[in-house]
């Protein structure tokens, strides 16, 4: 039997989990290195997981073994925060999606043409704006939000030869988007038809007809390879995406004050190096994309732009939003 982990009974878990964690990890300090095992669906190719790799885990090394687990193979998409609060997972790399199933608020960082760049994302994660939200997930949740990781602007790869200029013409596609609500209501805003699939299946999902399209920045279409199996990329860019590196709050307060530093410096280190590197490798890739034959080219954004964020004004999303804060984001 599947036991579903929501919100309450999550928080009932992290106390205990927190004590216990704590006890554990201040002795394995006290005697050897801290294990942080990550747990993400990324492939190892994955322009984040290089970064943590080339970055993170060298400059933990002295105090931390750093063991990552890449394409879900540890615990299964979707499922690591709630392992992190259970004790069982010291790091992951979060979505907003994922937190806006146990804190409605995280939604206005999911909602379409909010951000605007991978700088603006820095920008905000770093203004006090944030910190009520930081809080809130590590008291309720027993996670630490590091840092934010920039992903990509996602845009739209379908199989289909159709030519898609305004959402009008999204009408009837099935697009696949991860199982949250957030997402889901992302993709009906952009006026598709959203299928739940998870990532490590989308490639088959494409190739057997099962979804006719998928949402990923440009890097992520070419890593898991959905150029091979899909006919043409609409540029939308309706979502930067970002992730959060996250880390158990009771691992992260068994730290000392000097491994927290480190730890801290590695994880902004990282961000920015795989920031840097898909910023790059985005632009380079259109052309990659064309070469194999796929239909690369923009919509009518405007159309798009006011569609989508009237769609989530009108929404029970922006009900969740705290007073003040869209108006801040849009300000930085």
């Amino acid at each position: 039997m599947k036991t579903k982990f929501n919100r309450r009974t999550m928080l009932a878990s992290v106390a205990a989990a927190a004590i216990a964690i704590t006890t554990l990890g201040q002795s394995a300090l006290a005697q050897d290195k801290v294990t942080l095992r990550l747990s993400t669906p990324a492939s190892e190719t994955d322009q984040r997981a290089v970064a943590l790799v080339e970055k993170f885990g060298p400059a933990v090394s002295e105090f931390a073994n750093f063991e990552p687990h890449w394409n879900a193979t540890l615990f299964n998409q979707g499922t690591e925060l709630e392992a992190i609060a259970r004790g069982n997972l010291e790091m992951s790399i979060a979505s907003a999606q994922e937190l806006a199933v146990f804190f409605p608020e995280f939604s206005i960082f999911t909602a379409g043409y909010v951000h605007r760049d991978a700088a603006h994302q820095v920008a905000v994660f770093n203004d006090p704006l944030m910190d009520p939200f930081k809080q809130k997930v590590e008291e309720e949740l027993g996670v630490k939000l590091l840092t934010v990781m920039y992903l990509g602007r996602r845009q739209v790869n379908l199989r289909t030869d159709k030519e898609v200029r305004t959402p009008a013409d999204l009408a009837g596609v099935k697009l696949r988007m991860p199982n949250t609500d957030a997402w889901l209501f992302l993709g009906e805003a952009l006026g598709a038809s959203p299928t739940p699939v998870a990532f490590t299946e989308i490639y088959t999902a494409l190739q057997t007809g099962a979804v006719d399209g998928q949402d990923n920045p440009l890097p992520t279409v070419v890593d898991a390879k959905f150029y091979e199996v899909t006919k043409q990329v609409v540029l939308t860019s309706h979502l930067v995406d970002l992730n959060y590196l996250a880390m158990s709050k009771s691992v992260w307060d068994a730290l000392t004050p000097e491994q927290q530093q480190a730890v801290q410096k590695a994880a902004d280190d990282a961000a920015e190096f795989g920031r840097q590197n898909q910023l790059a490798k985005e632009e380079e890739l259109v052309s990659f994309l064309e070469e194999q034959g796929l239909k690369v080219y923009e919509p009518d954004l405007d159309a798009f732009r006011t569609t989508v964020q009237q769609k989530y004004l009108e929404s029970d999303f922006a009900k969740d939003w705290p007073e003040g804060t869209l108006e801040k984001i849009n300000a930085l």
